[in-house]
């Protein structure tokens, strides 16, 4: 077994793209060697990526491929010589080479070319070549006279197999060719010497001699060594780091240096009177700093620089200095739209969103307010403690702060802003809670809405949005969403059972519609809208087919009353009686349909009493009291797990197809009641097991 290092040395790589890059790459440099037939179990790719870097490590290669048999099936042995000449032209095969066998199609020539193996290091430079020349980047660009894409210029490939240089070239186009070598190189300033790869035993060496260089190639130990470090620099100050808070960014810090060094820098005083969620959007989201809490948990003013050279006492000064001068701006352009918007209300904001389009055909954003004050209003009597015209206050202003010089520098801090804006102009606390809240949830990690005029805004907003783009067709296809109505969908669901509300949503479906100037809400939305409960119900673990039984073809608008459903059974069929009424109905289900496929014809769930015998009547009685939807759904289970020593009875003492056909028809009849009732209750046919 060998090892193979593919290293690729080029211009900066964008860091949203490096984490992409490094998992394509291992997948297809995997796929490759099973391709060949020297991966198999034993092999281990492992893909990393830095700024200029990016490479694959794999363990566990065959030095060879193995000899292999290739079979090829001709014509029949009694075809027509033209055809049995062309087919031994073909195989380059003579005559008597070929072989017969019987199929069950009949006898076939056939021809059989034994293979050797090739050597693994001779085969894999055109493999390595195709896997760059079809590489996935989001973006690429061709540079100089070559006719080759790639993220960013391409400098070098370093191929090396068993710790030795492997020959091959990658044809750029143009007349260029890009050799394969064994040299990659260090940090730009710390360490810009060649690097020699030849001799290299395993991925931990090929790791430290690029960190001898200042080079930290793998995303994930630069990840820890910043935390490390921000961690160690946060404690000198009191201050902590919180790691949730890092998302995603810190995968962009990590992508933009080779060696970190974490530097500590202090927000002005005068800046610190913005909102601690702007000042967040501003050091994290755009510079791409580590924003730091204080020991009571409030934003500190300290916040950590990771710099891409090696710590020295008086360069740190300066890359210090020069990251407060560029954060000093960006803040003061903050603090100037803070100041600016605060001069006009939001109220009065409101005629300028009659100029922004909200989608065509679906008017403007001032249309969409107006939406927004009826729904919210109408939606919060089904919310305890919310009042109508508060909810349809904040409905009204809740999407004021889009034409706002802040949102338009800081879009990601829509809502946010408004409910800064809405509590200085005088409006009451819940009005601007609400406003500020009223995109939640954005995504399966969000928080949903806390209180309850918040609610009915967040769900108006949703429904609207829905309602509308359903009404002009703009419908999900597929995998394509563009208007993000999932989400709004699953934020729908996901307020109503945080906050166990019963909402109409038929009815207000219908009203959002209205608002729109539609007749009525397409046909389609509810059914989304059920559809995703489904798809959320099964990400919180629950059984697949539990959610199909307790959801199937089901007409309720009621959210609650659908996930109480699914959450009910589930948690019957887990229990003792569950199980054994599921074996019951797998014995009438599976009876019903034999004998029905016999007879060509659907039993009717009806049947004689007087033909009863004593074991017949009592299963006939607790039929009878299973009640019906009204008296709950829980209810009904219970019940129906009652039915579960009379149905073993039955089928331990009754023989079904009795010799007299009138009692034969009325058990079978029997059957079909006990197969009514539980379908009423559940589809316990999409029951699995």
């Amino acid at each position: 077994m060998a090892d193979l290092l593919i290293e690729l040395v080029g211009e900066e790589i964008p860091a949203r793209m490096q984490s992409m890059a490094a998992r394509h790459f291992a997948a297809a440099v995997k796929q490759a060697l099973d391709e060949l037939g020297v991966g198999g179990e034993a092999a281990a790719v492992h893909g990393m990526c830095g700024p200029r870097h990016l490479a694959v490590y794999a363990t566990g290669i065959a030095v060879a491929q193995p000899d292999r048999t290739i079979e090829k099936r001709g014509p029949r042995v009694d075809a027509p010589e033209a055809a049995i000449a062309g087919f031994v032209a073909s195989t380059g095969l003579a005559r008597d080479a070929l072989c017969e066998e019987d199929t069950p199609k009949g006898r076939f020539f056939f021809a059989r070319s034994h293979l050797p193996g090739g050597a693994t290091a001779s085969l894999l430079g055109g493999v390595i070549t195709d896997i760059l020349v079809q590489f996935p980047w989001p973006k690429s660009q061709r540079w100089g006279r070559s006719q080759f894409r790639w993220v960013r210029p391409l400098h070098r490939i370093n191929v090396l197999f068993d710790g030795q240089p492997l020959d091959g070239a990658l044809d750029l186009g143009g007349g260029h060719i890009l050799a394969f070598g064994a040299t990659s190189c260090g940090h730009y300033f710390e360490a810009p010497d060649d690097i020699s790869l030849t001799g290299v035993t395993s991925s931990e060496d090929f790791k430290q001699r690029l960190a001898a260089a200042h080079v930290i190639i793998d995303q994930s130990d630069r990840i820890a060594a910043i935390i490390d470090a921000a961690k160690t620099l946060a404690s000198k100050v009191d201050c902590v780091l919180d790691d949730t808070q890092l998302g995603s960014y810190i995968q962009d810090i990590a992508g933009l240096v080779e060696t970190p060094n974490a530097l500590l820098g202090r927000i002005e005083d005068r800046f610190m009177q913005l909102p601690a969620e702007l000042l967040q959007a501003t050091i994290a989201t755009h510079q791409k700093y580590i924003t730091l809490q204080d020991s009571a948990g409030a934003f500190s003013p300290y916040f950590i620089v990771v710099s891409n050279r090696q710590p020295d006492a008086g360069r740190d000064k300066v890359i210090m200095a020069g990251n407060q001068r560029v954060l000093r701006a960006r803040l003061a352009d903050a603090e100037f739209f803070w100041q600016q918007d605060q001069n006009t209300t939001l109220a009065d904001q409101l005629p300028r969103l009659q100029a922004v389009t909200f989608y065509e055909g679906l008017g403007n954003l001032h249309d969409k307010a107006l939406r927004l004050e009826k729904l919210a209003a109408a939606i919060a009597p089904f919310i305890d403690g919310c009042a109508s015209a508060m909810a349809g206050r904040a409905g009204r202003l809740a999407k004021a702060d889009l034409v706002s010089g802040m949102v338009g520098e800081f879009p990601e801090l829509q809502g946010i802003i408004g409910g800064y804006y809405a509590r200085h102009d005088g409006e009451d606390d819940d009005v601007a809670d609400a406003i500020a809240a009223h995109y939640r949830p954005q995504g399966p990690a969000d928080d949903v809405p806390v209180t309850g005029t918040a609610k009915a805004v967040a769900l108006a907003d949703k429904i609207d949005t829905l309602v509308g783009f359903f009404g002009i067709g703009a419908k999900p296809t597929g995998s394509k969403d563009p208007f993000a109505l999932r989400r709004a969908a699953l934020g729908v669901i996901r307020i109503i059972l945080d906050g166990d509300l019963s909402v109409p949503l038929t009815a207000l479906l219908d009203q959002a519609a209205a608002s729109y100037g539609f007749a009525a809400a397409d046909d389609d939305v509810l059914p989304f809208i059920r559809d995703r409960l489904r798809v959320y119900l099964r990400d919180q673990n629950m059984r697949h087919d539990v959610v199909a039984a307790a959801l199937a073809d089901s007409g309720d608008d009621d959210v609650r009353l659908m996930a109480n459903r699914a959450q009910a059974l589930a948690a019957f069929l887990a229990d003792g009686n569950g199980a054994g009424l599921m074996a019951g109905w797998r014995r009438v289900s599976s009876m019903l349909s034999a004998e029905e496929k016999k007879a060509k014809q659907n039993f009717a769930p009806a049947a004689d009493p007087t033909l009863f015998n004593a074991i017949e009547t009592d299963l006939h009685t607790a039929l009878i009291e299973v009640p019906d939807g009204t008296a709950g759904f829980e209810m009904q289970l219970t019940a129906l797990g009652q039915l579960r020593v009379a149905i073993d009875a039955f089928f331990d003492t009754i023989v079904v197809n009795d010799d007299d056909p009138a009692i034969r028809l009325n058990r079978l009849g029997l059957l079909a009641m006990i197969r009514e009732k539980m379908l009423v209750v559940a589809d316990f046919a999409k029951i699995e097991g």
